[in-house]
């Protein structure tokens, strides 16, 4: 009983936040969550999202590139043991075949232990992950794993990517040009 109140609450939450990260109609193109298992995150279970923008409905079809913020999501339950999760971010565009990879250091308590996130039992965090440059015909696949320790992590629930569109304005660096000439990306 205690466990279907619990996933009752998350897949709320995990709905609310889907539509509050999609207010603006205009920005949000992309937002999914996929569940993780109830017994525990194994370190070798990748979760992959895969962006393919609609030609028809997207900022894509009235301009031929654009760049988009990418934000991860992350939702716990108080079952989870420690104060911060490190996940590792692979992302692919293809038909570049541009391959990059971060590393998320997500804080998930203040220095008392509590957890920050927003929610009562079930807690739900967005990061901000970087501003990437798409084209029209490109596809983004993201895979995320986490790099704890532990090979079977408890308490996490849900992971999910957002993806806002930005209009890419002639001049403006974007997150691609600084890593090639060497400068640290904003984040």
């Amino acid at each position: 009983m205690h466990r279907s109140k619990v996933f009752s609450l998350c897949l709320v939450g995990v709905l609310t936040t889907i539509l509050l990260a999609c207010n603006d109609k205009s920005a949000c193109v992309y937002a999914v969550y996929q569940h993780t298992p109830i017994e525990g995150w194994d370190r070798n279970d990748t979760l992959t999202f895969s962006y393919v923008p609609n030609e028809t409905y997207s900022p894509f079809a009235s301009q031929p590139s654009l760049t988009l913020t990418e934000e991860i999501g992350l939702r716990i339950n108080g079952s989870y043991p420690f104060s911060t999760l490190y996940l590792i971010v692979e992302q692919e565009v293809r038909p570049s075949a541009t391959q990059l990879t971060d590393t998320l250091t997500c804080r998930l308590t203040d220095k008392k232990g509590v957890f920050i996130g927003k929610g009562i039992g079930c807690y739900q965090y967005l990061f901000p992950l970087r501003r990437l440059p798409l084209h029209t015909g490109d596809t983004l696949n993201i895979h995320i794993r986490h790099l704890m320790k532990r090979e079977i992590l408890p308490g996490v629930t849900d992971i999910g990517v957002s993806l806002f569109a930005n209009e890419v304005t002639p001049g403006i660096d974007t997150q691609e040009d600084k890593q090639q000439e060497g400068e640290a990306p904003e984040r």
